[in-house]
């Protein structure tokens, strides 16, 4: 073979092996890496209406509903966020849960709301689990605010725990 010809053959593999590495599935880099942040929350005023929606919801169909707080800058929140949208998670929220995620700015707003259900605000996400007359069943502290090394099945136990 030519010079020329390892030249081109070197490149291919190159080629190839570039175009392999910028498909590889998210799922196997480091869940702090290449994640693309998504809107998650909604403007921080609009919880107490969010809230108090889903708890109807949640009444009239019987399920429950899940406050995820939160904010779109933390990463273990856009982890969590994918975690819920993966199966079986998916199935459990559609078949069990409403999800309402309440903006908490930088740690500095909807304060109240958290403490009204019970979730201290020292690590995010947070997630409380509400009944369908809005009583609160459960408030975390600081479990999936590490989520990024959690894998989806912390999510999973987690749902199958608190379904109805």
């Amino acid at each position: 073979m030519t010079n020329r010809g390892i030249l081109a053959a070197t490149a291919l593999v190159f080629m190839t092996l570039g175009s392999v590495a910028m498909t590889a599935p998210a799922a196997a880099q480091d869940a702090s890496v290449g994640i693309q942040k998504a809107q998650i929350y909604p403007p921080i005023d609009s919880a107490a209406a969010d809230i108090k929606a889903a708890v109807a919801e949640a009444h009239r169909t019987h399920k429950r509903v899940i406050l995820d707080f939160g904010g779109d800058w933390c990463p273990d929140c856009q982890v969590l966020n994918i975690y819920f949208h993966q199966s079986p998670n998916a199935e459990l929220m559609a078949k069990y849960f409403i999800r309402v995620n309440v903006n908490v700015g930088r740690l500095d707003a909807n304060q109240d709301i958290a403490a009204n259900y019970g979730v201290p605000l020292k690590g995010v996400p947070a997630l409380a689990v509400l009944d369908g007359k809005g009583k609160s069943l459960y408030a975390q502290n600081k479990e999936f605010s590490d989520m990024r090394h959690l894998d989806a099945s912390a999510l999973t136990t987690f749902l199958n725990q608190w379904k109805p």
